[in-house]
């Protein structure tokens, strides 16, 4: 298995972070999102437990789950279906108040189930998502404070 792991500390609001991150029909505004939808809403409000999204990265995607939903501080999910298939034991995005703002931790745990090629294609996909989560993150810090989101 390998592990995603980025963290960041936004100079905003939980509240608002925690929405930009679980509004998950929304997240094809974020560069490499070709589409983005809710297919199933969730038990309490669309985007909460039980909901399903499908994230649309070209010849990537993922429907993910959402299993563990508490606003605003944390969701869990996990990848049901995939392209290529992804072996995926968690996902879980963590936001707790600081005195800096909103710190956010996000993880997956995955790997590429292909024989022979997914071990190695496992690492790069982890290097290109670790990528990918702090860009997402880098996206929410400038939409929110107006900053580089350096």
């Amino acid at each position: 298995m390998h592990t995603i792991a980025v963290e960041r500390t936004i100079n905003a609001p939980i509240d608002q972070v925690f929405e930009l991150l679980s509004d998950h029909a929304n997240y094809k505004q974020f560069d490499g999102i070709r589409d983005s939808r809710l297919l199933k809403e969730g038990s309490e409000e669309p985007n909460g437990n039980g909901a399903v999204r499908r994230i649309d990265l070209g010849a990537v995607w993922f429907e993910e789950e959402i299993s563990n939903f508490n606003r605003p501080t944390s969701m869990d999910y996990r990848i049901l279906r995939s392209r290529p298939p992804i072996e995926h034991e968690s996902g879980r995005i963590r936001l707790e108040e600081t005195a800096r703002g909103t710190k956010v931790t996000w993880t997956s745990v995955f790997r590429i189930r292909i024989p022979v090629v997914g071990r190695v294609l496992s690492p790069v996909a982890a290097k290109a998502g670790t990528k990918a989560f702090g860009s997402m993150l880098k996206a929410i810090d400038r939409k929110l404070t107006g900053g580089p989101g350096q």
